[in-house]
């Protein structure tokens, strides 16, 4: 049997998840037929379509272009044009990675389509394709982000969940998920993160932009509660320029957060700040790698930095990572002074002792094609 897969994608993010998945597929050609779908949830070309030319990702075979909306018109549309999409190619596997709109969209249209043809999977025969969340169990215990409500859905209506952070298992099985339906096997972000590093390391960014080796902070800013309300926004980055006078601060801008500054009217001292356009994969692992310090409310960069090395303070009061804390050399700094600075100060402090999670090793891809493999005998 070919076992017909769809991959979705459609959000910066999402990119170098599913690269590494399709390359364990595309390696077993006489088992897996896949496909991508770009839902085009993020339309930049500087947020989503560099990330095909950095990550060697195929050209998707289905093209959505669902673009910018609020987050039920967005949702709507992706169900829309998905539907189209998984009725005329009948997969037996849908694969969403993360938390945004494109996961729990693709995963609710999933859960109610049927197939023409029975199969068999895990011993049993079904009609429905089998939903696969990929980066499942993740909770940041916040109801206020729309990404924790995204998650919760596509793991309610997902049939196998493959989860990235062993804090996940934890989650699932506090919810009443089966164990039978939950398989830890490490982290596809970092699968593209080694497999892309030796090439990023040659990027010319630090030249371009005039950079020393562990001479700077690299920030990032882009959640709603840190950026949509002007008060919030003026705080962190005040805080930040303070951090600012111990090293200068590279600052890729999000487009949302450019948006507001222009609002505010705010501007950075460019003798201590540098705010660039979004980069590219390789040239922001590169710096994110010979960083002194990372700045971030991201939760993949959270991520990258434990297996980088790099300090990372995280500019959130929550993490649904919480191994890069205990494993990492993340810190969790909440988003007002008091808690910043003190945060910024430890993890600089520190000695960081390399630890890396369980799993994290760059094979995370393969062994989800070898667990779908035994699933379908």
């Amino acid at each position: 049997m070919i076992i017909k897969v769809l991959c979705v994608a459609g959000a910066r993010p999402n990119f170098p998840k599913i690269a590494p998945l399709m390359r364990a597929f595309n390696a077993r050609p006489d088992r897996f037929q896949v496909k991508l779908v770009n839902t085009g949830q993020h339309y930049d070309e500087k947020l989503a379509k560099v990330f095909f030319e950095d990550l060697a990702i195929p050209k998707p075979d289905m093209d959505l272009e669902v673009g910018s909306a609020s987050h039920a018109v967005q949702t709507a549309e992706i169900m829309k044009r998905f539907e189209t999409v998984i009725q005329a190619e009948d997969p037996h596997v849908v694969i969403v990675v993360g938390d945004v709109n494109s996961t729990a969209g693709c995963a609710l249209v999933t859960a109610k389509h049927f197939l023409p043809e029975e199969f068999r999977f895990r011993g049993k025969m079904r009609k429905r394709p089998v939903m696969v969340h990929v980066e499942a169990g993740l909770r940041s215990f916040d109801d206020d982000m729309p990404e924790e409500t995204n998650r919760k859905v596509t793991d309610v209506l997902s049939d196998v969940l493959y989860v990235s952070d062993p804090a996940g298992l934890k989650n699932l099985k506090a919810e009443g998920v089966a164990d039978e339906r939950v398989e830890y096997v490490g982290n596809v972000m970092i699968d593209t993160l080694l497999y892309a590093k030796e090439k990023a390391m040659q990027s010319d960014i630090m030249q371009r932009l005039k950079l020393t080796e562990r001479g700077y902070g690299l920030v990032t800013l882009h959640r709603p509660s840190n950026v949509d309300e002007p008060e919030q926004l003026k705080h962190l980055l005040g805080v930040l320029d303070d951090v600012s006078h111990d090293q200068p601060l590279v600052f890729p801008v999000h487009p949302r957060t450019r948006a507001r500054l222009k609002d505010m009217g705010l501007e950075l001292d460019p003798a201590r700040w540098q705010l660039v356009e979004p980069l590219g994969y390789m040239d922001f692992l590169r710096l994110m790698a010979s960083a002194k310090v990372v700045l971030s409310d991201s939760g993949g960069i959270q991520e990258e930095t434990t297996v980088l090395g790099t300090p990372c303070v995280t500019l959130r009061e929550n993490t649904e990572r919480p191994c890069t804390i205990e494993d990492g050399t993340n810190v969790l700094a909440g988003s007002r002074r008091e808690t910043i600075l003190p945060a910024y100060k430890e993890v600089m402090s520190r000695k960081l002792e390399g630890r890396v999670p369980k799993y994290w090793d760059g094979k995370t891809a393969e062994r989800i094609a070898e667990s779908l493999l035994k699933a379908f005998g």
